[in-house]
């Protein structure tokens, strides 16, 4: 008798404790295979658009428009998020819509047929890969049908109880209150007026393809770009320069490395504005890109903002030195000044001086018979120097972008501020535009082949503008330096840019640089 208690006592345990594992195995492979499943493509007016599930503690929604930045919701509760990423923008559709204003009328009338689309799709696809992946998993590990079907049915439950959280605690007026992160954060007129969206769908849907219309104008440029597709073999590079500190440089890089396929970025110069202590955490973002990051010291730059770059995984700090990075050879050397703020711009360092100083460095380059491909200075005047010792020589400073060819065949390029000059861009009477280039070198011969100059509208503009530009002879022959060059002549150095002392001035931010005012 004590036996048969004993058996039945034990079963009494067994059986919550296999109820569990088959809840358990059901809703962990339902859950796996609805994330896995659960993404869709659909077509809404000229744009590519994705819709996919994500996991997440605050549930919402994230549109992803690249490379203008992301736009989030507060649509819904629960664990998973809908994400919603313009893959493409077709460039035929999207002229017509930009020409013909009835085409918008059109586009409202049809945008919530085809989101409903995308949407029922991904949720079909979501359910049927959860069902599939707990049956799967019921009868892998329980190996009989009984329990391979209730670990179906307890997925089926989990899926019906995230399906009614959401619809429950679906918000429609989420629409009028969104975040914005990226360019978008400085331009949100490109969803229209969203306070003065209302819950109805009719309103929605007409916002909605205003959305789509503006950013097709955002993406028109693109259309009338020269013909020339890089091929695989191409080495996308991303040229940065005059960062200043402006958080916003960080989420366009990111942005650009993403849309163009970036390999490789070069910064030249001036990430900070003091080089100060307080600063070094801004370097941190470096190592979000995932890409080798080429930097070299500007004039607001110190030691200890070079320390900062340095510790950066993916980050490599040159000062007259040469590397192979990305399948490039470069050469790069750190402004000799430190000039962080208007105490430290009397020294009269003129173009003269730094190019005799670019001369000195050009002069150890050419007897160590290392021949780059890429020169990297952040003084243009600097730059100047090292014409015949590379194909191209990139530099920053001025806040201006411009490029010529220099006597002896090699190419000067200029970059504009990246950071739109950072708090510097609002000391003119227009703002400062956010500027950088994708270069594109061939892989064989290392030879510049074209640039897509970025430019986006700086602090309180919307406008955006992609020039393409092919270089006219990607081959040509670089001379041998010249013996004498002719001074750098420049437009006036930018404010926050004067030229300091080269040499006396200590570089070491947290001394000499931090709370002097910019």
């Amino acid at each position: 008798m004590t036996e048969v208690r004993r058996v039945a006592a034990m079963r009494r345990v067994r059986l919550p404790a296999r109820i569990t594992a088959v809840v358990a195995v059901g809703l962990l492979a339902g859950w796996l295979g609805m994330l896995y499943g659960g993404h869709a493509s659909t077509d809404i007016g000229p744009a590519d658009v994705t819709f996919s599930l994500r996991p997440s503690l605050s549930g919402g929604t994230v549109i992803d428009i690249p490379p203008l930045g992301t736009l989030r919701l507060d649509s819904h509760s629960g664990p998973v998020r809908i994400d919603a990423q313009v893959t493409q923008i077709r460039p035929e559709p999207a002229q017509k819509l930009i020409e013909d204003p009835a085409a918008v009328d059109h586009l409202t009338s049809t945008i919530g047929g085809d989101i409903r689309h995308g949407f029922i799709v991904m949720i079909a696809k979501a359910t049927l890969a959860a069902l599939a992946c707990a049956a799967l998993a019921g009868l892998v590990v329980f190996r009989t049908w009984k329990r391979m079907l209730w670990s179906t049915l307890a997925a089926f439950n989990g899926l019906l109880v995230v399906g009614i959280l959401g619809a429950v605690t679906f918000d429609p007026q989420s629409v009028a209150e969104p975040r914005f992160t990226g360019i978008l954060a400085g331009a949100p007129q490109v969803v229209g007026d969203a306070k003065s969206i209302v819950s109805r769908f009719g309103a929605y849907r007409a916002q909605l393809a205003q959305l789509i219309g503006n950013v097709s104008r955002l993406y028109d440029v693109t259309s009338t770009l020269p013909t020339y597709e890089p091929d695989p073999t191409t080495i996308r590079v991303l040229h940065v320069s005059d960062i200043h500190l402006n958080p916003v440089a960080w989420s366009v890089i990111r942005q650009v490395t993403k849309q163009f396929k970036i390999q490789l970025v070069i910064d030249t110069g001036d990430l900070t504005d003091h080089g100060s202590k307080a600063e070094e955490k801004f370097a941190n973002d470096i190592s979000k890109l995932k890409i080798p990051y080429v930097f070299i010291r500007g004039n607001h730059d110190s030691t200890d903002t070079e320390r900062a770059v340095r510790r950066q995984k993916n980050a490599v700090v040159l000062d007259n030195q040469v590397k192979d990075v990305g399948g490039l050879r470069i050469f790069g050397i750190g402004d000799p000044r430190f000039t962080p703020d208007k105490t430290t711009r009397g020294d009269d360092v003129d173009a003269r001086e730094m190019l005799a100083i670019g001369q000195g460095a050009a002069a150890q380059l050419t007897a160590s018979h290392q021949a780059p491909d890429v020169v990297l200075v952040h003084d243009p005047a600097e730059g100047q120097a090292f014409d015949g010792t590379a194909p191209l020589v990139l530099s920053g400073h001025l806040h201006q972008r411009s490029t010529r060819l220099l006597p002896s065949g090699t190419r000067l390029f200029v970059q504009g501020s990246t950071g739109g000059a950072g708090m510097r861009g609002l000391e003119h009477e227009q703002p400062t535009p956010i500027e950088m280039s994708v270069l594109y070198f061939n892989r064989a011969s290392h030879r510049l082949q074209g640039w897509d100059d970025i430019r986006l509208g700086g602090l309180g503009l919307t406008s955006a503008q992609i020039e393409r530009t092919l270089e006219p002879k990607p081959d040509r022959p670089i001379a041998p330096p010249p013996s004498a060059r002719t001074p750098f002549t420049t437009p006036a150095s930018p404010s926050g840019s004067r030229s300091g002392s080269p040499s006396g001035s200590p570089r070491s931010g947290s001394s000499s640089a931090a709370g002097r005012p910019g």
